[in-house]
């Protein structure tokens, strides 16, 4: 099979499609073969020796990507409750960009038929995050709620799952993606100078962090409470402030079906910017770590 692997830290440029030996499953775990695979920051972070939240490191040679999306073609001993030709996702540890996974049978998800490959692909990290992250704070119709990074991919989800709660949501993004968060409901506003002022404002009761420190510093500046704004991209901050820290480590599994049901159905967006064939890879992540429209980037594989 291939696979995405890097052999040294550095940019984009040290990953590599290489040939692997097909793996097999173990008791209770299944083979999926790959149909998409999405990016995220995170994988960014490893394979450039950046800080993550857990302090993980990559032992190398490593291989790449959380997220993916496929169909089973061979079950473990013992798997009962999902059947061969089952379309799934779900995610594991920096090996899900490669043309076979292997994962534990119960800790996928059913891919809705009315949700493409190349979404469910893109979903797990960020569909859990922002499902995670929005029910931590208890948000009802007399929030109003500030989103940071709210065109990205957890902020996207984020936003908009907070507006279901009957929150009126706040999200920072640059200028150029002002229109689509209006389109949203969303008030957008801009990152920088002034941004403490505008949400103070707009009266924000409540926060949701997806940038780091100059979001969380801007939130409380602006009087949330410390106990209601929660970061996903400053763990220090519950540290030094107070704040909290709920992200997507744990895995609702009923709260991730009803976000990709949500998004088949039409009732949450979840765009995908662009997609790349696997031996791409390099140019995907230089796109993702540049200048790119809202939405997911995602990997598909023949």
């Amino acid at each position: 099979m291939r696979r995405v692997q890097y052999n040294s830290i550095g940019g984009p440029e040290v990953l590599e499609v290489v040939e692997a030996e097909n793996p097999h499953p173990g008791a209770g775990e299944v083979r999926v073969k790959v149909r998409a695979a999405g990016l995220n920051p995170l994988d960014a972070k490893l394979f450039r020796g950046a800080p993550t939240s857990s302090g993980a490191k990559p032992a190398l040679p490593s291989g790449n990507g959380h997220d993916f999306a496929g169909d089973i073609d061979e079950l473990g001993e013992g798997v009962t409750d999902v059947q061969l030709g089952d379309a799934v996702f779900g995610q594991v540890p920096s090996r899900a960009q490669a043309d076979f996974v292997i994962v534990a049978a119960d800790q996928l998800s059913h891919k809705p038929a009315d949700l493409p490959y190349e979404v469910a692909g893109s979903l797990s990290i960020a569909g859990r995050t922002a499902w995670n992250s929005v029910h931590s704070l208890g948000l009802g119709s007399d929030d109003t709620v500030f989103v940071s990074a709210a065109a990205g991919g957890v902020g996207n989800l984020a936003a908009q799952l907070a507006l279901r709660t009957g929150a009126s949501v706040v999200g920072s993004a640059s200028a150029a993606n002002h229109d689509y968060l209006r389109s949203l409901g969303i008030t957008p506003v801009s990152y920088g100078e002034g941004l403490a002022e505008a949400l103070a404002e707009l009266h924000i009761t409540a926060a949701l962090d997806n940038h780091g420190r100059e979001s969380v510093d801007a939130a409380l500046a602006a009087g949330a409470p410390a106990g209601r704004v929660n970061s996903i991209a400053d763990y220090g901050a519950a540290e030094k402030y107070g704040t909290t820290a709920v992200g997507g480590r744990a895995l609702d599994k009923a709260g991730l079906d009803e976000v990709a049901r949500l998004i088949a159905s039409g009732d949450l967006e979840f765009p995908i910017e662009s997609v790349f064939a696997l031996e791409a890879v390099g140019e995907a992540y230089e796109r993702l770590l540049g200048s790119h429209g809202p939405g997911k980037i995602v990997l598909v594989l023949d």
